[in-house]
């Protein structure tokens, strides 16, 4: 494996994780109504650093393969889409936006779970927990959708 495509690929899935100091859940998360399955905060982090990890391993393990153009196409999207949900939700405070967000972001991570799985097993196996995650993150965000249907969002000043 190319550990300097590694590092590239960690370098895109840090920035995303950025996102999350720059938008802390803080009091505003805190006090929506959220389902009793609700991971507690200290999960967060954990299962970032290894989802993240996870997919720098599969980026790198794929993008030298011939034919990876839509695995990594798929790989660029899903990391985007990944840093636009926590401004949008968090920052925003726009709870349906995030699902929105978390749906095209769904699509986007079975896509690089197929193309990935095509040409790498292992680079799909390590995306697999992933596409779990982001399953139930979507879950989650519906439920705290309908638990909170009159939640306002930010008012930006122009």
């Amino acid at each position: 494996m190319d550990w300097g495509l590694f590092i590239i690929f960690l370098g895109a899935c840090c920035a995303a994780a950025a996102t999350g100091s720059l938008f802390p859940p803080g009091p505003w998360y805190r006090g929506l109504s959220k389902p009793a399955w609700t991971p507690p905060d200290w999960l967060f982090p954990v299962a970032w650093t290894f989802l993240y990890l996870a997919l720098a391993l599969a980026g790198a393990r794929v993008a030298p393969l011939e034919g990876s153009a839509h695995a990594m196409a798929f790989w660029a999207l899903q990391i985007a889409l990944n840093t636009l949900w926590t401004p949008v939700f968090f920052g925003l405070r726009r709870i349906r936006g995030g699902l929105l967000v978390l749906g095209l972001l769904w699509l986007a991570v079975l896509g690089t779970l197929i193309s990935m799985w095509l040409l790498d097993r292992t680079a799909g196996l390590l995306i697999l927990p992933y596409f779990v995650w982001v399953s139930y993150a979507g879950a989650l965000n519906a439920a705290i959708a309908a638990r909170n249907p009159d939640e306002p969002a930010v008012v930006t000043q122009r």
